[in-house]
C-alpha cells in the first residue's frame, strides 16, 4: 500500500508581543532600582553559611575595618536625628535644622564628636574619600563609640517606642582583640545579644 504523503505546514510564532514585555520589564527595574551608596568605610566580611537575615528596622549597624577604625550608622533617618541631638547636647555642640538634615542622609560615619559640622557639610563623595575619616574614638580614655550606642539607644526608644538592635560588620582581615573591644563596649550597657554581618559562602566550599 502506498504511504499517505502529509502535507508540512510551517507555523511561524510572531514574538513581537514578547520583545515589547520583555522590554518594558527591564525598563521599569532599571528605573525603579536603587543605587547602591558607597560605603565609607568598606570592609571584607568573613564567609558564612548561616542565611539569617538582618531586620529592616530598629537597626544599628558598627562597622570594623582599616586598623581597627570604627565607623556607626543607624538605619532610621527620624532616630539619626534623635541621636545626633543627644551627642549635640552631651558634647555640647549645635546643629543648625539643615545639619541635622543633612546627617539624616548618611548611613554611616566614623570621626570623633567634634569633627561631626564638618562632615556633615561636605559632599556626599567627599565624605568617602579614603583616609578622611579617621574612626570613632572608642578607647578607655575617650569613649565616644559608647556614647553613641547609648544615644542611640535612647533615641530608638523614644521614636519608635522598641529596643534598638545592633549588627558588627567586621573585616574579615581584622584581629579578634579589636572585634572584642566593641562586643566589650555593647555589654558593658547590657547589649547581650547582636548579629555578626558575614558573607554567604556554599556548603561545599
Amino acid at each position: 500500500m502506498a504511504k499517505v504523503k502529509m502535507s508540512k505546514k510551517v507555523t511561524a510564532i510572531d514574538m513581537t508581543a514578547m520583545c515589547d514585555v520583555a522590554f518594558l520589564l527591564l525598563t521599569f527595574f532599571i528605573l525603579t532600582a536603587t543605587a547602591k551608596q558607597p560605603e565609607p568605610l568598606p570592609v571584607e566580611t568573613p564567609n558564612s553559611t548561616v542565611q539569617v537575615k538582618l531586620p529592616d528596622t530598629d537597626l544599628a549597624i558598627i562597622t570594623i575595618g582599616d586598623s581597627g577604625k570604627v565607623f556607626f550608622g543607624v538605619k532610621s533617618p527620624e532616630v539619626r536625628i534623635n541621636t545626633l541631638e543627644k551627642i549635640a547636647e552631651k558634647y555640647r555642640l549645635s546643629f543648625t535644622e539643615e545639619e541635622k538634615k543633612r546627617f539624616s542622609l548618611m548611613e554611616e560615619f566614623g570621626v570623633p564628636a567634634n569633627q561631626l559640622k564638618v562632615l556633615i557639610n561636605l559632599t556626599s563623595s567627599e565624605r568617602n574619600q579614603k583616609g578622611l575619616q579617621k574612626g570613632i574614638p572608642h578607647d578607655s580614655l575617650d569613649n565616644q563609640l559608647a556614647d553613641w550606642v547609648r544615644a542611640a539607644r535612647n533615641a530608638n526608644a523614644e521614636v519608635n517606642q522598641k529596643q534598638l538592635n545592633f549588627a558588627i560588620k567586621g573585616d574579615a582581615k581584622e584581629q579578634y582583640p579589636q572585634i572584642k573591644e566593641v562586643m566589650d563596649i555593647l555589654q558593658d550597657q547590657e547589649v547581650n545579644k547582636f548579629n555578626l554581618v558575614t558573607g554567604l559562602r556554599s556548603d561545599n566550599f
